[in-house]
């Protein structure tokens, strides 16, 4: 992933991050949804009223890892983008996963299935193992660990679009972006759908670019629970209502 990629306005960069891969060591997950905040000009954002010991990464270069904790319990991953200085950050609310679904399940024991792994913010970072130790990580070199990558799967040409979630202010902006169709996709869904509609291939919900290692890097277990046909996936149970349903009631 090219930093200069990264380096614009975060209504460029959150749509620009669907069907990128988010990988921790092992585990990795295909981003299907993410929210936009733009700083001094967002009263949603956490650097609306400027740079705090907090929110110091989301100042930082673009491609930068911001972790938040919140609601006293969970933490919340940002891709930092735009210019150095401003403090503008795309939050990632909902992974598709690819590859270390034994280590998710293990970090997500109160998962219903495997839809509700990464199925959230909250849920993702447990599913990734990421916390504040991981605040400040440069997604770009990987220097801990943690690394967003590019495998030429293009991101959905008209993504589903909506208003964020969790917010008390600017909630009228519809700056929330997803992969229409996927069922990994958090609740609300932004096109006003049910959570578990029926999509034409539930995962991926658009296909892994040709000749993509994380196409097939997760190994025939996946393929059989997540599977490019929705006759292949066999959810147990009904979504996930554990407390880290995903909303995240602060969100930069």
């Amino acid at each position: 992933m090219a930093r200069r990629r990264l380096a614009r306005d975060p209504l460029e960069v959150a749509p620009f991050l669907l069907g990128k891969l988010l990988v921790h060591g092992e585990r990795a997950g295909r981003i299907v949804e993410v929210e936009a905040y733009r700083g001094a000009e967002d009263p949603a954002s956490h650097a609306y009223r400027g740079l705090t010991k907090r929110n110091a990464t989301m100042f930082g270069p673009a491609g930068l890892l911001y972790v938040y904790f919140t609601y006293g319990m969970h933490f919340c991953a940002n891709v930092v983008c735009g210019s150095e200085g401003v403090g503008q950050a795309v939050l990632v609310r909902a992974l598709a996963p690819v590859a270390g679904l034994a280590e998710m399940r293990a970090a997500r024991p109160k998962a219903h299935s495997d839809l509700d792994l990464c199925r959230g913010p909250a849920r993702l970072c447990q599913a990734l193992g990421l916390d504040r130790a991981y605040d400040g990580a440069d997604l770009v070199t990987g220097d801990r660990g943690v690394q967003l990558l590019d495998d030429g799967t293009p991101p959905p040409e008209v993504p589903d679009q909506g208003r964020r979630v969790g917010i008390s202010a600017a909630t009228e902006l519809p700056w929330r972006f997803a992969v229409p169709g996927d069922r990994h996709v958090s609740r609300p869904r932004p096109d006003g759908g049910p959570v578990d509609a029926p999509s034409l291939s539930c995962y991926p919900d658009f296909p892994a670019a040709t000749g993509s290692p994380w196409a097939r890097a997760a190994g025939p277990e996946v393929a059989l629970r997540t599977g490019p046909r929705p006759s292949a996936v066999t959810p147990s149970g009904a979504p996930g209502t554990d407390a880290s349903d995903g909303v995240c009631p602060v969100v930069p």
